[in-house]
């Protein structure tokens, strides 16, 4: 499976606005203070109605499921997904699983690939299509539609956990801002991500969802963003977002004229390069930093 971090890309970036080059953001104007023990916060000027955020690390901790898949004595992720394809493939025919997981892999790359140059993610059906193919394999429709189906449930049938303090931030946000989820569709379509939401009852607290499979483009794509503010009945500067990485949650978004929170309690690779307006630690905190970015 792919890592759900963005392949390593060039530094002009096209952003669905004017290329882009990454770097610190000016000193100039900007002031430092802090937010409770968890945050740091840069003053920046105006007015926030809604709050967009990524879900993988920054809702859901990313592969948090995996103990609980070796708890219950499953296979990895990586491993089941493959597994499913070599079974579905060798009741037809029988076929080498080493040549079932090559050719996966082979998805996989070519999917990184899409997803870094086009900002594009393909379905899961999609991708073992691409498999089939270099297999030079075909499966029946229902046999297909089995093996989609067990993708596209596996981090709801075993869910992988909320990240601490989210639901407190949420319905405290909730009462202020219009919220929406802006995530990349890596393996678990829009439509299972929400159940996953619902799962941990945090589903209720979103006005809207822009989801890569649904909106046709990945982070940080400016359909992404316009998909969001569409939705919630705002402009896109009038929004904020939170995510766990500089690339896709931090830059991108502030290129198209939004503000940005890093969030670093599950994730704090990004930290020391960050161009982020905020940098949160804790859910806890997030709030007052929304609050006084709305403010300033």
């Amino acid at each position: 499976m792919p890592s759900r971090a963005r392949p390593e890309t060039p530094k002009a970036l096209w952003w669905g606005a004017p290329r882009y080059c990454p770097g610190p953001r000016p000193a100039v104007g900007w002031r430092p203070f802090n937010v409770g023990d968890g945050a740091t916060e840069l003053a920046v000027s105006g007015t926030i109605k809604a709050v967009t955020f990524d879900l993988w690390d920054t809702i859901i901790h990313d592969d948090s499921d995996e103990a609980k898949r070796k708890a219950q004595g499953l296979r990895s992720k990586k491993a089941e997904r493959r597994h499913l394809l070599w079974e579905a493939l060798r009741e037809a025919e029988p076929i080498e699983a080493d040549r079932v997981a090559l050719a996966y892999d082979v998805a996989d790359a070519a999917f990184n690939k899409v997803w870094h140059d086009q900002f594009i993610t393909w379905t899961i059906a999609e991708r073992l299509r691409v498999a089939l193919e270099g297999l030079g394999r075909e499966l029946a429709d229902d046999a297909f539609a089995r093996v989609v189906k067990a993708h596209e449930a596996m981090e709801v049938d075993v869910p992988p956990d909320a990240v601490d303090g989210i639901a407190g931030a949420l319905a405290e946000l909730a009462t202020r801002y219009k919220l929406c989820v802006v995530s990349d569709s890596i393996v678990t379509p829009g439509a299972r991500l929400r159940d996953l939401l619902e799962v941990h009852g945090l589903k209720r607290y979103f006005t809207g969802f822009a989801f890569s499979d649904e909106v046709g483009h990945s982070k940080p794509h400016r359909a992404m963003f316009e998909a969001a503010a569409g939705q919630l009945g705002v402009e896109i500067e009038e929004m904020v977002h939170i995510g766990d990485r500089d690339h896709n949650d931090v830059r991108g978004p502030q290129a198209l004229g939004m503000k940005a929170v890093l969030f670093i309690a599950t994730r704090a690779q990004d930290k020391d390069t960050t161009s982020a307006d905020a940098i949160c630690a804790r859910h806890a905190d997030l709030p007052a930093i929304i609050d006084r970015l709305s403010a300033a």
